[in-house]
């Protein structure tokens, strides 16, 4: 997941270097959705790993 919120912030910030502004804001909101997504699953992941080994 993480590598697609990358894939997608490149492509937000190529995309604004050659002045395409609407795919710009459209691949940004993605990777930053993307990167909430990964985080809430990391975390979940790290909290059952714990209670696991308690």
């Amino acid at each position: 997941m993480l590598r697609y919120a990358v894939i997608f912030f490149i492509v937000a910030l190529i995309a604004g270097a050659l002045g395409f502004g609407g795919i710009a804001g459209a691949a940004a909101g993605i990777a930053k959705i993307v990167f909430y997504i990964f985080l809430v699953l990391l975390l979940f992941s790290l909290v059952s790993n714990l209670l696991k080994k308690a």
